[in-house]
Parts: structure tokens; sequence; C-alpha cells
């Protein structure tokens, strides 16, 4: 499988790209915090600052899908209204298929508020004729999976994967895949996306490639892989990552 990183501005990549020569582009966006994350400089929580950053890049993100392609954009409550309007008005209201809302546990819990514990996950398609592949799970020892619609499901003993995800654990700071680089995902986050929306041998782009996970889970599904950060340390990294596979 072919992989391509560049450490560039990704709306530079993007202009570069062909017409509909991606099967999937995830991408674990900028969150409008305002924050300094040390490893990234986040955008403000500024609607006219997230618009001029978002809007030509989700420009370039619809010309370079496939027609059957998928796009998944995760974030956080600060700024998913407006990415989904943005969305909405460049890949169609029609083309809107779900939210996916991941839930996950540790941290503190505010005094005064209740715990922000869950990412937006935004799923779009180019047009009405997308690959979708539906990720199964096992029923849950209560049997409650078995209200899932299609017998067939009830034959496999499974049911499919809903849009609310709380079975998926932050990215364990133990773990043999933590690297040193903020806000990285679980690779079975990811996982799931990739295995719903192409086939081996399509080709997944993440232009906020951050600390590589989408690149290591589309070198361990098949799938060839273009990866974009601005950050020379991001692709660095990577780097690392998929070299550490290779050698397995």
């Amino acid at each position: 499988m072919k992989e391509s990183l560049y450490c560039c501005d990704n709306l530079q990549l993007l202009k570069s790209q062909p017409d509909k020569s991606i099967d999937l582009i995830y991408c674990d966006i900028l969150y409008g915090t305002g924050r300094n994350f040390k490893d990234y400089q986040d955008l403000k929580p500024i609607r006219s600052e997230i618009e001029s950053h978002y809007l030509p890049r989700l420009i370039e993100m619809k010309r370079v899908l496939k027609q059957n392609g998928s796009i998944y954009l995760q974030m956080d409550t600060r700024i998913n209204h407006w990415l989904r309007i943005l969305m909405d008005e460049i890949f169609g209201y029609s083309n809107f298929q779900n939210e996916i809302v991941w839930c996950y546990a540790g941290g503190g819990i505010p005094k005064n508020n209740y715990p922000k514990k869950h990412d937006v996950i935004l799923f779009y398609t180019k047009t009405e004729n997308y690959y979708f592949n539906h990720q199964m799970r096992n029923y849950s020892q209560s049997g409650s999976g078995r209200r899932s619609n299609g017998y067939k499901y009830d034959l496999l003993g499974k049911t499919p994967i809903n849009n609310w995800w709380a079975d998926i654990a932050p990215q364990n700071t133990q773990s043999k895949d933590k690297v040193s680089y903020n806000t990285q995902k679980p690779k079975e986050l990811i996982r799931r996306f990739v295995l719903a929306s192409t086939n081996e041998g399509d080709t997944v782009a993440d232009y906020y490639l951050g600390s590589g996970t989408t690149a290591v889970v589309c070198k361990e599904l098949n799938r060839n892989f273009i990866g974009c950060d601005i950050n020379p340390k991001a692709i660095e990294i990577t780097k690392n990552r998929l070299n550490e596979f290779n050698c397995k």
C-alpha cells in the first residue's frame, strides 16, 4: 500500500490534488478552543476565524472526493454548529448522513456544570450514492441489541453499531501506541470509519495528521494513505510509527 506524507499547509496540498481522487477523508480538525497545545496552536472560537479557515478547505475536500466518497470531521461542541452550516452549504443538506457522538470518561468533574466528555463527528458524503459497510457488534448480555432492524443480524448474533459510541476509551497513556503528541486519538475510533467507508486498496486522506493514527490504521487495513500537517513533528512521529509497523 502507498503512503504519502506532506509537511505543508493543507490548503496548499488540497489545491494540488486531482479531482475525484480520494475515497475517504477523516480529519480530527482544529477544535476552536483558542488554546496552545504545545504541538499546535488551536483556532480561536470566533465564527469569522473558523469560517475563513474551513470554507476554502471544505470546498477543496469536496472536489477531491470521489462520487461515492465520504468525509468525517471530528470536533467538540465549540464549533460543530458552525461546521454543520458550512458543510450543509458545500456538500448539500441532503448529503448530511449522520452525527456520531463519541463519549469518553476521565478527568475531573466541574463544580457547576455537567462533564464535557464527548466529541462530535459529522459524516457527509459527496452524493447520495456512497459506499457504506455496516460495522457490527455482539449483542449485549441483556439482549437489548435484538431491537435492531433486520432478522439477518439476529441470525448472526450481532447488531449494527449505532451513532452513539461509549465503548471506545480515550488513548491510554500506558499504551504501546501512545506517542508524545497532544490530543492523540485511539486507533479503534478511526478504524470504524475506515472499515465503514472504504475497501482494501482505497485511498484515505487526513489533512490534520497530528499523531499519525489514521496513517497507522490505514497501514494495518491495507488502504492507501495521504497525510498532511503543517507541523514537522507530526510528520516525524507518523514516519516513525509507520517504520515501526514495517519492522514488525
